[in-house]
């Protein structure tokens, strides 16, 4: 089956999250992709949001945490000083998934504003809850489509810690989490490398080349000495996504693809 470069992303994003494991899930594209994982490779999966809902299992995919989707397909809903408090900071929240409008090659995130904070270009939706899932998840894993717009050699303001100025910033600041753990995009997959954390291209995407990366990233992006090359998406992963998008469409009013 052909398929897009988003359709590699998400496949790729949903691999990486292990069956059984709790999962706090962003809303958009990671609430794709863990959804995704939860239909096909990680069925066990439990995944919580930042409203309350745990072990949710929507059929469409989430507009905003406040979705009554979630609640209604949960196996219980809790307050959401109980999700932070007693599931991320009590450190029973295996991996967060997070979404991004700017990164750095150490996987802090920007979340708040494009441009200067008092005068920005754009004022983006802000922080929710993703600087305590940054700091306190037992790992995170981001996804977001690349680019030299996303992908930034200095953020224009930090709203979540990855691992800091590298090295062992996070364990300097005091953060119990591992951190970014990966960076999935429509292009590659990168890794932070040992001892410095700074986030190296590990895993291409069938028909992307190095230049192709190197164009889309703002910093000067470097490739671990083996380059491994994703597995292309099954049929059934791209049936289960395509569906999951088409139910989310007709729930919606949008266009597949969009939600």
């Amino acid at each position: 089956m052909t398929y897009t470069t988003s359709e590699m992303m998400t496949v790729a994003a949903a691999r990486r999250l292990k069956n059984g494991s709790v999962c706090f899930v962003g809303i958009g594209l990671p609430s794709k992709a863990a959804n995704l994982a939860r239909l096909t490779s990680s069925p066990d999966v439990v995944l919580i949001y930042e409203s309350g809902p745990i072990g949710a299992k929507p059929d469409v995919l989430p507009l905003s945490i406040g979705d009554g989707e979630l609640a209604e397909t949960a196996d219980t809903v809790v307050s959401t000083s109980e999700i932070f408090r007693y599931w991320l900071q009590g450190g029973r929240v295996d991996v967060g998934f997070l979404g991004a409008a700017q990164v750095d090659r150490f996987g802090n995130i920007n979340t708040t504003v494009v441009g200067d904070y008092h005068n920005p270009k754009v004022r983006l939706p802000g922080a929710g809850g993703a600087p305590e899932i940054a700091g306190s998840a037992k790992e995170v894993l981001i996804i977001l489509k690349q680019s030299s717009r996303a992908f930034v050699n200095t953020l224009d303001f930090m709203t979540s810690v990855g691992h800091g100025e590298g090295g062992d910033s996070r364990k300097r600041l005091g953060l119990p989490g591992a951190g970014p753990v990966g960076i999935i995009t429509d292009l590659c997959i990168m890794e932070p490398e040992a001892g410095t954390n700074e986030f190296v291209v590990t895993t291409l995407h069938p028909g992307v080349t190095r230049e192709q990366v190197i164009a889309a990233t703002g910093w000067e992006v470097r490739f671990a000495e083996n380059v491994a090359v994703s597995e292309e998406p099954t049929e059934y992963e791209l049936s289960a996504l395509r569906d999951l998008e088409a139910r989310t469409a007709a729930a919606h009013g949008q266009t597949p693809g969009e939600a």
